[in-house]
């Protein structure tokens, strides 16, 4: 049986990559065996098989961009043969038992009296067909991906010489199976180009077989019926290779963009991104406008209409630093990427203010250690962090617009009634941010446990995408590292975040002595349309009642 495996729920995620294939085709897999690597703008997941078996096929490449639902491999599923175990099995041998083998010796007669024509499967190299005397042919575009399902007669790539453009249909429905090309390639009659999957009826099959090898079979077939068409790539006019309105059309496009080099793709995407293909500057072959080109043309224009019109902002400008004195390029992670853009469209849209305040934590650290002795022989160790959460939610509760998200039209606080807490984890790639779900319902011990689990599956890079989804407000604590106040950025569509650092022995003046109280620092940063200074105030000063005095949780 053939088991598709798919992307799941990815919730919010955008932009995931496929970074890394874990096994190959024709791998023969347990359950739960990691096929291949996720990676979003916040974290990376494996992807199990759901089933034993043998991988068939992949429908992606690394680099690839999927979303939630797209084809991810193929299992023909069963049970992983054991070491040791012979070749003969009971009962008789399955139709599809030669589904490796592109070709069968004899026909099976037995298929007459089937009611159902029987198939079987096999590949087939489409080729470059004959150029005749073109030079310089070259991949324009590549229309088809690793696992499209294509008909006989589609298209799959685009050929380009310096005279012509034409499409390479397929001659057999199937599969893409895998892709020997990439656009800006130079290729040559005969070169491959993409691996086709299909089904024939089996008495075709067996009669291919006596009339010519398989292997020459899949490099001609079909090359007949499209050697006039495929020669005109070495005409002096692209008239010949397109029927007469095509090539009208095409002369047309050549008059109006001025010559511009430039496949049939490109100008179809020029023409529907309303861009002036002649105001483009090529930086492929022989300046061909690439793709890739129209999409920096774009962006660029996009960045200078913000900079001079909508934000007011000046841009930054690029300096050569190495003229005084050496530099290194590094590259940023994903993670860092994304964090940089999701903080700057923050700082930019949410007017920040921060409310700083103290907590007298003395007790609470005795009662934490003294807790720590006790619940030394389980293993557990309690942290002030999960303290914390306790006393956030507690401050949530009494001030629900701390727990909210404001509209965008600013008519509204959607004010949830959940509490998932955010807790801001320093990784080798970067900041993420894992939710600890459900935090009012849970023990101090059992937050701190599980803040310690998702702390280190960010670490490892095995965190869940659901693991940083739907919180509510965030805690980033530099406690462990130092300082003694800062400004967090609120983490949108949240509209609080709560900043900790280092705490310290500070003397405090009861009315009579001084008293040596251990001090935390308290950086609560909010987003003042949704939150008054007012309140800030008084949630900042409840929650450093509460942590005085943890009892008070339970009043």
């Amino acid at each position: 049986m053939l088991e598709q495996v798919l992307v799941p729920d990815v919730g919010e995620a955008e932009d995931v990559e496929v970074i890394e294939l874990l096994v190959a085709v024709g791998d023969v897999i347990d359950a739960d065996t990691s096929l291949v690597v996720l990676e979003s703008d916040k974290a990376s997941m494996e992807i199990p098989s759901p089933c034993a078996g043998t991988i068939r096929s992949f429908a992606v490449s690394e680099g690839d961009k999927v979303t939630e639902g797209s084809l991810l491999a193929e299992i023909e599923s069963g049970e992983k043969p054991q070491a040791g175990e012979g070749t003969q099995t009971p009962g008789p041998e399955p139709v599809d038992a030669a589904e490796e083998q592109a070709v069968v010796s004899e026909p099976d007669t037995s298929a007459a009296t089937n009611s159902v024509p029987r198939k079987m499967e096999t590949s087939k190299v489409v080729a470059v067909p004959d150029i005749g005397d073109a030079q310089e042919i070259v991949v324009a575009e590549v229309l088809v991906r690793q696992g499209d399902a294509l008909e006989d007669g589609d298209s799959i790539v685009v050929l380009e010489s310096d005279k012509a453009s034409m499409e390479i249909p397929t001659d057999l429905a199937g599969v893409v199976q895998e892709i020997f090309v990439s656009e800006g390639d130079e290729v040559h009659e005969g070169d491959s180009l993409i691996t086709v999957v299909g089904w024939v009826p089996i008495e075709v099959a067996a009669q291919k077989t006596t009339e010519i090898p398989a292997e020459r079979a899949d490099l001609t077939s079909g090359q007949t019926a499209r050697s006039a068409a495929a020669a005109s790539l070495g005409q002096t006019d692209a008239a010949k290779s397109r029927s007469d309105s095509q090539s009208r059309k095409y002369q047309d496009q050549e008059t109006k963009t001025g010559g511009v080099h430039a496949g049939p793709a490109v100008r179809k995407q020029a023409r529907d991104y309303g861009v002036n293909i002649t105001e483009v500057t090529g930086t492929g072959r022989k300046n061909r406008v690439l793709k890739e080109d129209i999409h920096k043309f774009v962006k660029a224009r996009i960045a200078d209409k913000d900079t001079s019109a909508s934000s007011g902002i000046p841009s930054i400008p690029q300096m050569d630093f190495a003229k005084w004195g050496e530099v290194e390029n590094r590259s940023l992670s994903r993670i860092r990427k994304a964090s940089a853009k999701n903080l700057h469209r923050s700082w930019l849209n949410v007017p920040h203010v921060t409310q700083f305040d103290e907590a007298d934590i003395t007790d609470l650290e005795l009662f934490r250690k003294a807790q720590n002795l006790e619940l030394q022989p389980s293993g557990v160790k309690v942290t002030l962090l999960a303290f914390l959460i306790k006393a956030v939610v507690d401050a949530l509760k009494k001030y629900p617009q701390f727990n909210s998200s404001i509209t965008s039209d600013y008519s509204h606080l959607i004010v949830k009634k959940y509490y998932h807490i955010g807790i801001a984890v320093e990784t080798g790639d970067g900041l993420v941010v894992p939710v600890l779900k459900d935090a009012d319902r849970k023990g101090v011990s059992q937050l701190a446990q599980e803040s310690a689990e998702l702390a280190k599956l960010a670490r490892d890079k095995k965190l869940p995408m659901d693991a940083m989804q739907g919180a509510t407000f965030t805690i980033s604590s530099l406690g462990g590292i130092g300082g003694t106040a800062f400004t967090p950025i609120v983490n949108a569509p949240e509209v609080a975040i709560l900043g900790v650092s280092r705490s310290k022995m500070t003397p405090v003046y009861d009315g009579e002595t001084f008293n040596p109280r251990l001090m935390l620092p308290l950086s609560l940063s909010y987003d003042h349309r949704a939150i008054d200074g007012a309140e800030a105030a008084r949630f900042a000063s409840h929650l450093g009642a509460v942590l005085s005095d943890i009892r008070r949780i339970i009043m």
